[in-house]
């Protein structure tokens, strides 16, 4: 695996490096000791997978607030997606900035989005599925969320959604968010 950090603190790329021979390949996507060398402290709970029919369905931006906050490897395993993070954590130097990433299989590559983010998902094809990895398990009771087009945010989607629920539509701004 290779690690690389991003300009957001605690945010890691993390490519997948196949091995293979004439059978095909394969990859490894998560291994302690590696994560372990690379001073990365994420110890999986639940794995989680994510489908999606339409293209242009979003999700997000959801978190879960403390002591029930989730750090979350994420990885596109068909279709494509525009995944995005959103810094809420209320003492980081880079509180409510977001960062993108376009995740789709044949890049082999997840985003390790830490605790106190709050993440969400555009897909760019049709049958888009993610898969999630967490340190915590999911709590109906903590879960929390950003308004996905908050102009405090700025966030640059690559498409309007034409898929949103109700719920994530409902989201709070900012400023209300932090009263």
């Amino acid at each position: 695996m290779k690690f690389s950090p991003t300009q957001l603190d605690g945010v890691v790329l993390i490519e997948a490096i196949p091995v293979g021979d004439d059978r095909g390949w394969f990859s490894r996507h998560y291994c302690p000791v590696e994560f372990e060398t690379a001073g990365i402290d994420f110890t999986p709970c639940q794995i989680s997978q994510s489908f999606n029919a339409a293209a242009a369905t979003l999700r997000g931006l959801h978190y879960q607030d403390p002591p029930h906050s989730e750090a979350k490897l994420v990885r596109c395993l068909r279709g494509a997606v525009w995944d995005v993070g959103v810094d809420i954590r209320p003492d980081s130097p880079t509180r409510h900035q977001w960062l993108g990433v376009e995740l789709r299989p044949e890049f082999r590559l997840a985003v390790l989005w830490p605790k106190g983010f709050a993440h969400g998902f555009i897909t760019l094809e049709p049958n888009s599925e993610l898969l999630y990895i967490t340190d915590y398990s999911w709590t109906h009771e903590a879960e929390g969320g950003l308004r996905w087009n908050d102009p405090a945010l700025g966030i640059s989607w690559p498409l309007e959604p034409d898929v949103l629920s109700d719920r994530d539509s409902a989201h709070p701004l900012l400023g209300r968010h932090e009263e």
